[in-house]
């Protein structure tokens, strides 16, 4: 039988500027290089955040992004975490990732989601419908990109997308993993009790994240789905450092979004041991010494092969 790690662990580099990288616009592609050099070697996927600008920040756009990354580093996983559904029509994401599951031999994690950032939206011209009617896109999006990857020719008629008679060739064998992103109880976790291989959350305190990972289960149960099935995903942000108290200071104000984890390698690996005990098993990593690379290397070496 093959061995599982306890935990898996993928690299999530900057596409621009997140608050707590630098991000020197002119050197950017060499530290992007730089970083993902050593990232590539250790991490068993590389992905790719899909936000096209904040405010008026240096960032380069999720998919170039992934597709530059697939053509470079042949070996790791390939992964978004997550498209927003608005920003491109769903059957041409179907196509897309399709088409790059291909051309990667078979490496694609499609994450993707409602999209939720308003001043974004109307800054590029998008309409932004309220949060309900965002769903209800999102929800018909993964039917249309399910049904053109699975039937062909493939055809769906819903409230906001219709797709007739479409051809998605080559058609992906295996299809890519779909990662659905969000918490909303509701409406948000039903649907990737349908429809996710993977789910994907943001760091929480360990009483939320145990909350959601049982409005999930029960909505596996409703929906007749195994609740295993579905593999449970977070994106922290660690601040790591040989020194426990240098590694906690380097966090400090950097907390208010909940996706922190800091510490020395010990506290960090005692802070993703209670991730294991809810049932997450996969972690897409960021770190903020983007040129330096010396807490990725740290976790690398000191935190990773304990889960192995």
């Amino acid at each position: 039988m093959l061995h599982k790690p306890r935990m898996e662990f993928g690299y999530n580099p900057p596409c621009g500027d997140r608050g707590y990288e630098l991000i020197r616009p002119r050197e950017y592609l060499s530290d992007l290089h730089s970083a993902l050099d050593v990232a590539s070697q250790s991490f068993g996927s590389l992905w790719s955040s899909d936000h096209l600008n904040y405010s008026s920040e240096f960032r380069v756009e999720c998919w170039t992004l992934l597709t530059w990354m697939a053509a470079r580093y042949p070996g790791p996983m390939l992964g978004t975490v997550v498209m927003c559904n608005s920003f491109r029509n769903p059957s041409l994401l179907a196509k897309m990732s399709a088409s790059l599951q291909h051309m990667s031999s078979g490496r694609l994690i499609l994450g993707y989601g409602a999209g939720w950032y308003e001043e974004e939206y109307r800054s590029y011209g998008f309409d932004y419908p309220s949060a309900g009617i965002r769903i209800d896109m999102f929800k018909e999006g993964v039917e249309i990109i399910r049904r053109m990857w699975t039937e062909s020719p493939a055809n769906f008629v819903g409230a906001h997308y219709r797709v007739e008679n479409v051809f998605c060739e080559p058609r992906p064998d295996p299809q890519p993993v779909l990662m659905l992103g969000g918490g909303g109880e509701k409406r948000t976790l039903k649907i990737v009790a349908e429809q996710a291989d993977w789910w994907n959350d943001v760091m929480r305190p360990t009483k939320e994240l145990k909350h959601k990972l049982e409005v999930l289960e029960n909505h596996c149960v409703e929906v007749g789905r195994n609740y295993d099935e579905i593999r449970k995903t977070l994106a922290p942000r660690f601040f790591i450092d040989s020194s426990n108290k240098k590694a906690k200071e380097m966090a400090e104000g950097k907390k208010s979004s909940g996706q922190v984890i800091a510490g020395d390698p010990s506290a960090v690996r005692e802070q993703l041991d209670e991730l294991v005990e809810l049932g997450f098993d996969f972690i897409v990593a960021t770190f903020p010494r983007f040129q330096e690379l010396d807490d990725m290397k740290l976790f690398v070496n000191e935190v990773m092969p304990y889960f192995e």
